[in-house]
């Protein structure tokens, strides 16, 4: 615990102007950042008696070993800086709302030339209109399904429709007149994009002045006798009344406003944000977020603001934004939502009439979301602390383990070695921090040897980093202001876990000694009999069945098991799918690809003459001479066959890349189907695979 005047400023150092200010730790990584109207006032209230501050202030500075401050020339400037740090350091000490789940949007990709309709979740693109959020996809299909039959825009993949246009036959929406088929000419780009802008202002809430022109079309055909199109246009204007009743008229015709509600407490807090278009509500999301600094309801508001509309524009920030308690300093926010949006933005607090009554609906819907996540956090909170602190009594460690770190081997027959690092903080995996290693230093299977390599590597780099930090040095550390972001090593576990018995276990241990590095943990779990292995003893520590301190440990060995398989099982498919074409200096991917397609297969390939090479695009005579002889060097592949007919099949290897990589940041959260099934668990606790199992016919893959 660090004492706030040892990195005091000196008086008449810290300027009376705006700006942003930065706390770091002893680690040199940041942990908090504020913006400040003044910022010598702001940072002098941090350095007052520790008794009289907020206690997640006085945690926040006694954490802290030095501060440093950004002059700005406006509030506004500041608080676009605050949110830029914010964003790139993700301190500790700062709010940070939490979203519950992506929410879906129903998007219209006008950025193309037959815009599409779809559900789209993630970050928002150029070029594309958005509308909601919405609560379920399945609400945003259901409005879709309506609305096509009034606007039959485009909503298949680029696959389906150059299929469709190579094909000239439509989909089966544009058979049963839900899509213009413009795959198939049946309308022009002009007149699609047309529909497509009509879908958006009738989304927009632009609904009665079109349905109004619809009535009136479908009165002039029955005054004309042609019923049939009388009728289309009647189901039509049935079909988008339907599909407007489904969100419900709240506020007057034309009204856009965001209405934000928030409930909290003294540990937690959850904000409500209800989306009105057109006077219709059009979206709802809410996130939660722990209080770590010491925040009233309006700094709240504020960090919401900021989250919500931090990465929008234009008419994604509404006219007016209806709050509970607005910002401390409310014109720079309010001339920062102005900027976004390109017009003003009237940020307020609704006092009577429907805008009051619709913000107690949010705020209720505030009080339902936060009383919820108590409900699941409670529960969660108690079996993770069960789980550590069990895992802490059974291997006799001084408090629990509140960041693990598992490793496993996986190979198939010794070939493409492979290693996961996978990790888990307060009992939840933290994949941003997951590394995936190949094995460089020999060859062949070997896990003890290989675990015993890859743990020296991790903490190798754990022990530069904290040589480039200064924290083993005296004096100045040399950083440059970007080194606040964490490093790929930077954090140290305080247990490692490996997958295997004592053979692994003391391959690790025997690293980490040979680093000189004895203040972290070490276990092993074998698959056998799930024993837990600790460095130096000849029996295993049992854990209950039924404990969860075991089941925490599982979770860790199986993350790490699916990541280490899923990355040897990509390596082993590329280099199966290599090719010789691989080997010819100065050919690209690109002109690969060309070859392939030009002659249908390497082998083809390899018997065409250097003429017929020439033919293809971009491939000059010499570039021919030089693929001829490296095909003739190469030895031919064996030839692949059909297993369920026998057939022989033509090579037709592909050109994909088969760079090695190491030490990658790839944390993909899918899991493999295949990861379910039983693997080879060869070395795990030093037993052998017994032969004609089935992971023996699955190719004894590990």
């Amino acid at each position: 615990m660090a004492d706030p005047s040892s990195y005091r400023p000196k008086p008449g150092q810290i300027p009376d102007s705006p700006g942003v200010y930065k706390f770091r730790d002893e680690h040199r990584r940041v942990i908090y950042v504020g913006k400040a109207k003044s910022l010598r006032q702001r940072l002098a209230s941090y350095f007052q008696d520790l008794s009289g501050l907020h206690p997640r202030t006085r945690t926040m500075v006694t954490t802290a070993a030095s501060v440093e401050w950004t002059v700005v020339s406006t509030e506004v400037e500041a608080l676009q800086l605050e949110y830029s740090w914010i964003k790139e350091f993700d301190p500790r000490f700062n709010v940070k709302y939490r979203d519950d789940k992506s929410y879906p949007y129903l998007a219209v990709t006008m950025n193309e030339q037959f815009p599409r309709v779809q559900v789209m979740r993630g970050q928002k693109k150029k070029g594309v209109r958005y509308f909601g959020p919405y609560g379920h996809a399945w609400a945003i299909r259901d409005t879709v399904d309506l609305l096509l039959r009034v606007f039959p825009v485009r909503t298949c993949s680029a696959g389906v429709f150059k299929n469709a246009a190579r094909t000239g036959r439509p989909c089966l929406l544009g058979y049963i007149g839900k899509c213009s088929a413009p795959c198939v000419e049946r309308v022009s780009p002009e007149e699609h994009r047309e529909l497509a802008e009509e879908f958006c202002d009738f989304m927009a809430g632009r609904t009665g002045t079109y349905i109004r022109r619809l009535e009136s079309r479908m009165t002039d055909a029955a005054e004309e006798m042609e019923y049939e199109r009388a009728a289309r246009l009647r189901d039509d204007i049935e079909a988008l009344k339907k599909a407007m009743e489904k969100s419900a008229v709240v506020l007057a015709d034309a009204t856009d406003a965001d209405l934000i509600a928030l409930a909290e407490d003294e540990l937690e807090a959850a904000v409500q944000i209800f989306h009105v278009r057109g006077g219709r509500v059009r979206g709802q999301r809410g996130w939660v977020t722990d209080k770590v600094e010491a925040v009233t309801t309006g700094d709240l508001v504020e960090h919401a603001l900021q989250q919500l509309y931090g990465e929008e524009t234009g008419d994604s920030v509404p006219k007016e934004v209806l709050v509970p308690a607005l910002p401390e300093l409310v014109e720079p926010v309010q001339e920062w939502l102005a900027e976004r949006r390109g017009s003003n933005v009237s940020l307020r607090i609704p006092q009577r009439g429907d805008k009051k009554a619709l913000m107690e609906t949010v705020q209720r819907n505030a009080l339902q979301a936060l009383g919820l996540h108590k409900t699941k956090r409670a529960s969660d909170l108690t079996t993770r602390s069960r789980a550590l602190e069990e895992i802490a009594e059974a291997l006799d460690l001084d408090s629990a383990p509140l960041r693990i770190e598992c490793y496993d081997i996986s190979h198939l027959q010794g070939d493409d070695v492979v290693a996961s690092m996978v990790v888990f903080e307060d009992g939840l995996a933290r994949k941003s921090e997951y590394r995936r290693f190949q094995i460089k230093g020999f060859e062949g299977q070997d896990d003890v040897r290989s675990m015993h390599e890859v743990i020296t590597r991790r903490f190798r780099r754990y022990i530069a980093e904290k040589e480039k930090t200064g924290e083993w040095a005296d004096g100045e550390t040399g950083l440059t202001e970007e080194d606040g972001r964490p490093k790929r090593f930077a954090y140290p576990p305080q247990l490692v876990v490996v997958d295997g018995g004592q053979p692994q276990v003391a391959a690790a241990k025997r690293a980490l000694d040979e680093l000189g590095i004895d203040d972290i943990a070490v276990c092993g779990l074998a698959k056998r009999l799930e024993e837990v292995w600790v460095p130096g003893e000849d029996d295993p520590v049992v854990l209950p069945r039924t404990s969860e301190g075991l089941y925490l440990l599982q979770r860790v060995r199986d993350e790490a098991h699916r990541f280490a398989i899923t990355y040897q099982r990509a390596k082993r498919a590329r280099r199966f799918r290599a090719s010789p074409l691989d080997d010819v200096p100065g050919l690209g991917e690109t002109r690969k690809q060309a070859l392939i397609k030009h002659f249908g297969s390497v082998k083809k390939l390899r018997s065409a003459t250097i003429d017929q090479i020439c033919e293809v695009p971009g491939i000059g005579r010499k570039t021919a001479e030089v693929i001829t002889v490296a095909l003739a060097q190469a030895a031919p592949a064996a030839p692949a066959v059909n297993t369920a007919t026998g057939e022989i099949m033509e090579d037709t290897a592909g050109t994909e890349d088969t760079t090695d990589e190491t030490d990658t940041t790839d944390a993909t959260g899918t899991t493999d189907a295949r990861d379910a099934e039983s693997e080879t668990t060869a070395g795990s606790a030093g037993e052998p695979v017994s032969a004609g199992s089935s992971d023996e016919r699955r190719g004894q893959e590990r």
